[in-house]
């Protein structure tokens, strides 16, 4: 997704730091294809290791799949959902907005190929300002929040 992964301007952080070959019969002559993942910084994106109000601008894009094949290029490449990925997702909307600065902006990343959007959607109780759906069958959806002042994030952390 990032034009330049180099670029200072981004983190990137994934829980995983490999290269890793697998099967692809459409990628190369010999049926494989060489996924690299190589973040930054390692992180959980359910416990984010910043404090709170850090970055102006968080893009989550958690693991989409719940189902796939133990060679799967697409797990290998963005990762699987565990069996607790309603809990998984919830708290990794609640750390993105924890980190994000009030007013700052949450793009989220999400492809529909198993669990719907609108079922990921309500596991935060923050509302998208806007999205678009993209792809060849429209199934990848880029969702835009921004954080307000008074989040209920914010509003919990005051009663602390």
């Amino acid at each position: 997704m990032w034009f330049d992964p180099s670029d200072q301007r981004c983190l990137f952080g994934d829980r995983r730091n490999e290269t890793l070959i697998v099967t692809d019969r459409t990628h190369r002559e010999d049926g494989t294809r060489a996924v690299h993942v190589h973040p930054d910084a390692l992180l959980d994106f359910r416990t984010l290791p910043f404090a709170d109000n850090s970055f102006p601008l968080v893009v989550f894009d958690p693991p989409h799949l719940v189902r796939a094949g133990r060679h799967s290029w697409l797990a290998a490449k963005y990762g699987r959902l565990g069996a607790d990925w309603r809990d998984d997702l919830r708290a990794g909307f609640a750390e993105c907005f924890r980190v994000l600065r009030p007013e700052g902006v949450l793009i989220f990343k999400w492809s529909e190929v198993q669990v719907a959007t609108r079922d990921v959607l309500a596991l935060t109780p923050h509302k998208p300002l806007f999205g678009h759906p993209s792809g060849k069958r429209a199934g990848t959806h880029w969702i835009t929040f921004i954080k307000l002042a008074d989040s209920p994030q914010e509003a919990s952390d005051a009663s602390n």
